[in-house]
């Protein structure tokens, strides 16, 4: 499906947010504009494989902001959606706010804290958002894998956002203004807690069944198995049947845990999947990047574009030549 085709995007942004949400609507039929300054996007020169995955099949357009916004005025003017990342009241002032352009356009802020209250000048990144949030609580010092402020409370709530103005727009012919807080965002993501967990740290390590455990090869098994009839037949097929009356014993978790951890390491990870091959088990690899690429991987939609690369296309455009 591709329900967004013939929507035009115009992004503002810088680095994972908007460029992931600007890929989400292109991979939903929108034609992605990236409005760049004359530098590019720090993420070109910061982490250039990045880039070019996030930005593959969008435009390109430079444009000075201070010295010269006519482009991304006009630009912005046309579009159906604008994404934009700037600290609260920075679009204001370059005349690229809400208030600036027709009345029809979708106008989404990605921000780090919302667009007012006490945090909302602060500035910040992904961890920093999670470490407001509380969501970091459980696993500090530790290091989410992904960038879950930036990509889901950031950029998928944006999306959702955006297709939810859309669509008020079918019927009042109307956009609007919509404010994404990647903060407020990753809190919505934990705040179902706050009235406690079954047991202490639930899904975050406090549970033997729901764990990592290493292999004798070095690699990584996890282990979901929440259900009890789940993992009963785990203890069943490592040969250790009676380890699944403790399966909630609040107080055995760790010698659980560490009876389980014996036994996985006792041999390599492709014996424990062969073993649990037709099994519910909710058990399976650690895979790498690339074996999870290989597996789950979506086609490119495309070569990103060089910085600029469609600037005098858009300026003749917009008649702006």
């Amino acid at each position: 499906m591709q329900p967004l085709a013939g929507a035009l995007v115009a992004e503002l942004t810088r680095y994972l947010p908007g460029a992931y949400a600007g890929r989400e609507l292109l991979r939903l039929g929108a034609r992605v504009v990236r409005v760049e300054a004359p530098s590019g996007d720090p993420m070109r020169h910061v982490a250039p494989a990045w880039d070019r995955a996030l930005n593959a099949g969008k435009e390109s357009v430079v444009c000075d902001l201070k010295a010269d916004p006519g482009l991304a005025r006009a630009l912005c003017a046309r579009a159906d959606v604008v994404l934009e990342g700037f600290r609260p009241g920075v679009a204001k002032r370059l005349g690229l706010g809400p208030a600036d352009l027709p009345e029809r356009v979708v106008y989404c802020s990605i921000t780090g804290f919302g667009a007012e209250g006490p945090h909302a000048a602060y500035a910040g990144h992904d961890l920093n958002y999670l470490g407001w949030a509380g969501v970091l609580a459980d696993t500090a010092p530790a290091l989410p894998p992904v960038q879950p402020a930036d990509l889901a409370a950031g950029a998928l709530q944006a999306t959702v956002e955006v297709l939810a103005a859309l669509l008020e727009r079918e019927r009042s012919g109307r956009g609007g203004h919509v404010v994404v807080s990647m903060a407020h965002g990753s809190h919505r993501l934990a705040a179902h807690r706050l009235g406690g967990d079954p047991l202490p740290r639930f899904l975050t390590g406090g549970l033997a069944c729901y764990r990592i455990y290493a292999t004798a090869d070095g690699r990584h098994l996890t282990v979901g198995a929440l259900e009890p009839k789940f993992f009963a037949r785990l203890c069943e097929l490592i040969g250790r049947p009676e380890l699944a009356g403790g399966q909630f014993d609040p107080d055995g978790q760790e010698a659980l845990a560490a009876e389980l951890a014996a036994a996985f390491s006792a041999e390599p990870l492709s014996h424990w999947l062969d073993l649990f091959e037709d099994e519910d088990v909710c058990a399976g690899p650690v895979a790498t990047l690339a074996e999870g690429a290989a597996h789950f991987g979506e086609p490119s939609t495309g070569a990103a574009p060089g910085l600029g690369e469609h600037t005098q296309a858009w300026r003749g455009e917009l008649g702006l030549i």
